[in-house]
């Protein structure tokens, strides 16, 4: 029993710290708030309650007195609870508000930092928010005041400081901030910026004064969750953007995934700046807690020459069940390895394993032919896979007269939470199966397809994106990082 504030930060799950990641993979319930992202949210385990609490400007669907009591009930329930929170729990969070109650009854707690949006919104900004010679100080101001009462500021006191004014919830009442700051005696050409969505590939950042910045927020329509930054350092929001300079920034993706660990592609188009909206059409769920005939086969391993592997999510749950069952990997030692593509072998080798075969086209049909000319009359080929998966490779087998044991280790089941997914105006569709294709038509059954640029790891997977009238790429090679070139070709 225990309860847990953790600060989410101000986006993606980049910038979640280690402690955070340890502690939500841990957590029995979890009350998240508006702004955490869905790649954070994604890390929660699929066993934990996770209670929607997030508030919006004049919207509280959850009062506070109302959260501070979940907490305390699911606490005494037994249950590990987190907490997650935007930026930091204690940077205008009411994280002291939430540990209150739990102080009065006893309750254990502990209180994971988090990187506030009040630094991160400067950084991502390309704003040193402190600089030798221009801010010695910095000073962290909330705008939204006690039941939207008026803000109650000494802009006096602040202009005299003359350092970096950084004004969280601020982005209603812009206005006020400015004008107050210049009737304070602020030099009206002061450099200011304001930074919405700070830290996310959906960022957007508008430069100005402290006299012209309303005017150029209300003009782009800048909505919270917005960062204002004032002060001379914001003179290098344009020398030192580093941020805005990635090669995809601006660009938006919707990548159509298998919920399972984290998506390798879509970490990889964040990282070049691109926004990203995965959706997870499918969910795995390993089939190996009380899968016997896995066991009975491993136990006998010596009576298999080759052992054959069709996914890097197959690898994974194979070599997670090893380690669970107690397993000693050295029983492998004779046994030769096979996988569909590169990617699959790339998880095999990340267990210091060679593989031993992978086809030139990476299909089940191609790996099902050159097996039936590596396994000889004699020996016997086991196969780890997914439960109704792709029957191209056991079909060739099967013609071609090779033995073999297909075990299902996973399988594959629609993620109903992606029925009510809603998106538009993006650019490219990544699939990286013909499944996801599938998956994706059905989810979005009112969508034009002849619309969307779909980008596909191979020729199978494109023909199910052809068949739906897509304009369809295909990336050179059937592998992430083949992907990601082709969508930065295709974004140049």
């Amino acid at each position: 029993m225990k309860v847990t504030l953790v600060g989410a930060g101000p986006g993606g799950v980049g910038l979640l710290t280690l402690r955070g990641l340890e502690v939500l993979q841990a957590a029995d319930v979890v009350l998240y708030d508006r702004f955490v992202s869905d790649d954070i949210l994604a890390v929660i385990p699929d066993s934990a309650e996770k209670i929607d609490v997030g508030k919006h400007a004049g919207r509280h669907p959850v009062p506070q007195d109302a959260i501070n009591t979940l907490l305390l009930e699911r606490a005494k329930e037994g249950k590990n609870v987190v907490r997650l929170k935007g930026g930091d729990p204690f940077v205008f969070a009411r994280g002291g508000e939430e540990l209150e109650l739990l102080a009065e009854n006893n309750i254990p707690f502990e209180v994971v930092p988090g990187v506030t949006s009040a630094v991160a919104a400067a950084t991502y900004a390309g704003i040193p928010i402190t600089h030798r010679d221009y801010a010695s100080s910095f000073h962290v101001i909330t705008a939204h005041a006690k039941n939207n009462e008026p803000i109650d500021i000494d802009f006096d006191a602040l202009v005299k400081l003359d350092g970096t004014l950084v004004f969280l919830m601020g982005a209603s009442v812009i206005d006020d901030i400015c004008e107050k700051c210049l009737l304070a005696g602020m030099d009206k050409d002061i450099p200011a910026a304001v930074v919405e969505n700070a830290a996310a590939n959906n960022q957007r950042k508008f430069l100005g004064t402290v006299a012209t910045l309303p005017q150029i927020a209300k003009a782009n329509n800048v909505e919270s969750p917005a960062v204002i930054i004032i002060g001379k350092v914001c003179r290098f929001a344009t020398r030192y953007d580093w941020f805005d300079r990635k090669p995809l920034r601006g660009k938006r993706i919707v990548v159509v995934s298998i919920k399972y660990r984290t998506s390798k592609l879509s970490n990889a188009l964040r990282e070049l700046g691109c926004d990203v909206v995965e959706i997870p059409y499918l969910k795995i769920v390993p089939l190996i807690a009380t899968n016997d005939t896995l066991t009975d086969k491993l136990k006998n391993i010596k009576d298999y020459s080759w052992l054959v592997f069709t996914s890097g999510v197959g690898v994974n749950i194979f070599f997670d069940y090893l380690k669970e069952a107690l397993i000693d990997i050295r029983g492998l030692i004779n046994v030769k390895i096979a996988c569909v593509g590169m990617e699959t072998e790339k998880e095999v080798n990340k267990r210091g394993i060679k593989v031993e075969y992978v086809p030139d086209e990476y299909n089940g049909a191609a790996l099902g032919r050159g097996l039936s000319i590596l396994v000889k009359n004699g020996e016997r080929a086991l196969i780890a896979g997914a439960k109704d998966g792709d029957r191209d490779l056991t079909d060739v087998l099967t013609e071609t007269g090779v033995a073999f044991d297909d075990v299902p280790i996973y399988e594959k089941v629609r993620d109903d939470k992606t029925a009510s997914a809603v998106i538009n105006d993006f650019d490219f569709a990544a699939f990286t199966s013909p499944s996801a294709v599938k998956g994706f038509a059905e989810i979005f059954v009112s969508m034009d397809f002849g619309k969307i640029k779909a980008v596909c790891i191979g020729e199978k997977t494109a023909s199910a994106a052809r068949a739906l009238g897509m304009e369809v790429y295909v990336s050179t090679e059937a592998a992430v990082g083949s992907m990601v070139e082709k969508i930065m070709e295709l974004s140049a």
